[in-house]
């Protein structure tokens, strides 16, 4: 065979010295949590933005919506919706950097939901590894691994205040986007 297997940590070491380091690991893990919940409260909104842009109930709106299984499929829904739905450029301007705010969000999220936390001797989390696979010079590896040091928490700091922004904006936008939505004529076909 021509793999190895990572080192299995010492669970007992580990588990024995991690309680000297829990205000780091807490830290860390609070940054994480906020994040995961900061992103999926905005990702929700995004159900009644589908619910004004096909003028339909909250249910029916959170049916399509669960029914397409990720993500960028459902803002991609919601993108395509808003180029036939809004006429007026500067709501689809508005709706348009929304998505941009969230997917750069997304990305951050996705970076410390799909990877795999080293933890050192004490317990602590000192790496990441993404799981995503990458092609370089023909050769294929699992993704970057990077520390997690004092400038990776800043910036799961500040995504998580950007994810609080952006829900305030989103939920700002809404009633915009419903007036938009109320004035367009309605055409049926006969």
């Amino acid at each position: 065979m021509n793999y190895s297997l990572p080192r299995q940590p010492d669970f007992a070491a580990v588990e024995a010295a991690a309680p000297a380091y829990t205000d780091r690991q807490n830290q860390i893990l609070a940054q994480i949590g906020t994040l995961g919940l900061g992103w999926s409260n905005d990702e929700s909104i995004f159900v009644y933005v589908l619910m004004v842009l096909l003028d339909t109930d909250d249910v029916s709106a959170a049916i399509v919506f669960s029914t397409l299984n990720t993500t960028r499929a459902r803002i991609d829904l919601i993108r395509r919706l808003a180029t036939v739905k809004i006429t007026d450029p500067s709501v689809a301007l508005g709706l348009t950097r929304l998505i941009k705010r969230f997917d750069a969000c997304t990305s951050i999220r996705n970076e410390y939901n799909h990877c795999v936390y080293s933890l050192n001797d004490r317990g602590e989390i000192t790496h990441t590894q993404a799981m995503r696979v990458q092609e370089h010079k023909g050769a294929l590896s699992i993704g970057v691994v990077k520390a997690m040091d004092d400038e990776r928490l800043k910036e799961i700091a500040e995504t998580n205040k950007q994810l609080k922004k952006l829900n305030r904006d989103l939920w700002a936008f809404l009633p915009l986007l419903k007036q938009h939505i109320g004035e367009r004529p309605r055409y049926r076909a006969e």
